[in-house]
């Protein structure tokens, strides 16, 4: 994993972009989406990977946005090169909503590429298409850097929690496992940008026997989620799908929440079961990490073992407070091997977490934790 963390602009310094695509179109639709944003300044662009990368020590970008398909050198063989010859540089790539371009996608994720947007597609006016781009694109690559007198990431409280969390807080004086001496159940875990390679670093060291549900939510659009649990289904020992309504929760088995369906659990005659829905985003996410968390704390009490990887903003704090109430082990991946440390940075600082662990320290950490060691 490419984990540089958030880079310090100086006080006047704006986030250099290249923009690397072979459609006319898309260059000037980024080059004015990021334009009317004054921390960005579009410093080029370039029809191709071969002159993508001439210009890249011509032009000192902070950030590259980045296109797979490409004449002459396509954006994979860019990207490459780019983590053999600017390691630190931040890559964006831009995919699109079909089965080719998500598999595409998480290839390029498990290269290196720091994140990703889709592509704008029927939005019927370019006035759209430039506010669907700004909406997505400008806060990936914002998340990437700390402006001039910003603190380091605090995640305020909120007052107001989703709805789940809301009623999950609320009830949390009646349930059995108030008490972190439980034996664990289930282990949930929440990520987001930097998820696909963490994921892939994790999940293939749990061993064969290791006898608890795994429970993950990735934020990513739908068909992105079914090829990411084929992904690891091919490296990791216990089997991995992308979860489906009703099946039962089992042991052994590690469960994909599907793009833009939030996955909770419900107990139901002595089993536990998925249960997917379509609510409202919650923390603008479907899936979200508090969806899950809050019913794990339903479903589980303190029978349960949270752990957030790297990610942008602070979905699953509220979650991860309702679990750690009813007695919970949280855990959350440390800033050095994070993408990005707003997700687990955020349940950090909150003084919830059990540790706060490398990320190749926590599949080691999660079979300790079931075996009895809470250190």
């Amino acid at each position: 994993m490419y984990a540089v963390n958030q880079r310090t602009l100086q006080p006047g310094e704006r986030i250099r972009v290249l923009v690397v695509d072979d459609s006319v179109v898309i260059r000037r639709l980024v080059t004015h989406a990021l334009e009317e944003d004054a921390a960005i300044e579009v410093v080029g662009a370039a029809p191709n990977g071969v002159i993508g990368l001439q210009r890249i020590p011509q032009l000192n970008p902070a950030l590259v946005t980045l296109d797979i398909e490409m004449p002459e050198m396509d954006g994979l063989e860019m990207l490459r090169r780019i983590r053999r010859e600017y390691p630190h540089l931040r890559v964006i790539m831009f995919s699109t909503l079909t089965e080719r371009g998500a598999a595409t996608t998480l290839e390029a994720l498990s290269l290196g590429a720091d994140d990703y947007v889709t592509k704008a597609s029927n939005e019927g006016s370019l006035d759209r298409s430039m506010a669907r781009l700004r909406e997505e694109l400008l806060p990936k690559i914002k998340q990437f850097f700390r402006f001039p007198n910003q603190a380091q990431y605090q995640a305020p409280y909120q007052a107001n929690p989703p709805g789940d969390a809301k009623r999950s807080l609320a009830a949390l004086p009646a349930w059995r496992g108030a008490t972190s001496k439980a034996r664990p159940e289930v282990v949930a875990i929440g990520v987001s940008t930097g998820g696909p390679t963490a994921l892939g670093s994790i999940l293939p060291e749990l061993p064969a026997q290791f006898p608890l549900p795994v429970l993950v939510v990735q934020h990513m659009p739908p068909m992105f989620t079914r090829l990411l649990a084929e992904r690891l289904q091919a490296t990791c020992q216990l089997p991995v799908a992308e979860a489906s309504q009703g099946e039962r929760v089992m042991a052994g088995k590690i469960f994909i929440a599907p793009g833009d369906f939030h996955m909770k659990v419900t107990p139901k005659a002595g089993e536990v079961r998925v249960s997917l829905d379509q609510s409202p985003p919650q923390n603008s996410c479907r899936p979200a990490v508090d969806a899950l968390f809050a019913s794990v704390g339903e479903a589980y009490g303190g029978a349960a073992i949270a752990v957030i990887l790297t990610g942008m903003g602070q979905d699953g704090l509220h979650g991860t407070q309702i679990l750690k109430a009813r007695g919970a082990t949280v855990l959350a991946q440390d800033e050095a091997s994070s993408v990005v440390w707003g997700m687990p940075g955020s349940a950090a600082n909150a003084g919830i977490c059990a540790a706060v662990l490398p990320l190749n320290q926590i599949a080691p950490k999660l079979v300790r934790l079931f075996s009895g060691d809470r250190a």
